[in-house]
């Protein structure tokens, strides 16, 4: 709610603030700076973190960013590489630039295993954890020439799926659902290795630049191709097959979350739909739950299906409506 103030008291406060100096002394700095020490204490003392390491403990949204930055030109160095690139170095700047990127990404591969080992009290020495960060690192970089073949896949099935497309390269460059799977064939990768928190800052990277939001714990085939795309979610235990096709504000979500005998939420329980090849779900589809969508199926736009439907099914709102009644719960 607004407050109107009369003009004169407000003439009076900032003639008040016009005669103060211009520097920190006058924002009070010294009290706010110990009462924001004082709620940081507070939030450790309530949670056993009473002491915290000197050094940064967390990895960094900051170099998570850039390091996807260079592995997408490392990907497709003549279409998502610097502009002065030219063919007859493609191969040099692919190995500098990938060998920045992996070196930064072990550091940060190297935070999260310490930091779950602090959490959990583990007893690893940090030299094994070092080791094991190393180990993952060299798996993830030996994935990327699959998921560039992936990715080409996924790029040609965008291509093919918008008659608006006039060539792969403007799917490459403009298509906010192609910007997101690739990050999420990045983020599901490290997520397969063992550091879901990084994966997450990557899924949540794509999802603030396209506003799609793809848990990387999502399984998706090849030929996935998101058209428009905003608003569209994928819960992490989701399943989807080969050559699916969704749009924009697509939710495939949970539809109940089971709870233990003290009322806290199972987490990693299976949850979200599956989804199975050559299926269509337009703009607006709800689908909740553990169920299966049939083969070659094709949901209609602002469907809500929470029932398996079996392959080769058209359900549309009309449908969705007359069957509602005989759906269990799932």
């Amino acid at each position: 709610m607004s407050v109107n103030h009369p003009p004169e008291l407000l003439n009076a406060n900032i003639a008040q603030l016009n005669a103060q100096p211009l520097n920190s002394a006058s924002w009070e700095l010294d009290k706010i700076v110990q009462e924001l020490r004082n709620a940081r204490n507070d939030w450790r003392a309530q949670r056993g973190r009473s002491r915290e390491p000197g050094l940064r403990e967390l990895p960094s949204r900051d170099a998570l960013q850039q390091i996807i930055r260079d592995l997408c030109g490392a990907l497709f160095p003549m279409r998502l590489g610097p502009q002065e690139l030219r063919e007859e170095t493609e191969d040099y700047y692919v190995g500098h630039t990938l060998d920045a990127a992996l070196n930064e990404l072990l550091r940060q591969v190297q935070l999260e295993l310490i930091y779950f080992a602090r959490q959990q009290n583990s007893q690893d020495d940090e030299t094994v954890l070092r080791i094991q960060a190393n180990q993952i690192v060299r798996l993830f970089a030996a994935a990327l020439p699959e998921l560039r073949r992936t990715l080409d896949v996924d790029i040609q099935a965008a291509y093919q799926g918008d008659p608006a497309a006039r060539s792969v390269d403007e799917v490459l460059l403009c298509y906010p659902g192609v910007l997101a799977i690739i990050h999420h064939r990045l983020a599901h990768t490290l997520y397969q290795l063992g550091v879901p928190l990084l994966a997450r800052i990557v899924a949540e990277l794509a999802h603030s630049l396209t506003g799609i939001d793809i848990h990387p714990g999502a399984e998706i085939g090849r030929g996935f191709f998101i058209d428009h795309g905003t608003g569209v979610v994928i819960g992490e235990t989701a399943v989807i097959g080969e050559r699916v096709r969704i749009y924009q504000a697509v939710t495939l979500g949970a539809k109940t979350f089971p709870t233990d005998d003290k009322g806290n939420l199972q987490k990693g329980l299976p949850r979200h739909p599956i989804v199975e090849d050559e299926v269509v779900i337009y703009a607006g589809a709800t689908v909740l739950g553990r169920i299966t969508i049939g083969k070659g199926s094709v949901i209609g736009g602002n469907v809500w299906l929470t029932r398996s439907v079996p392959p080769g099914s058209s359900i549309t709102q009309a449908s969705s409506r007359q069957q509602a009644p005989q759906e269990a719960d799932v």
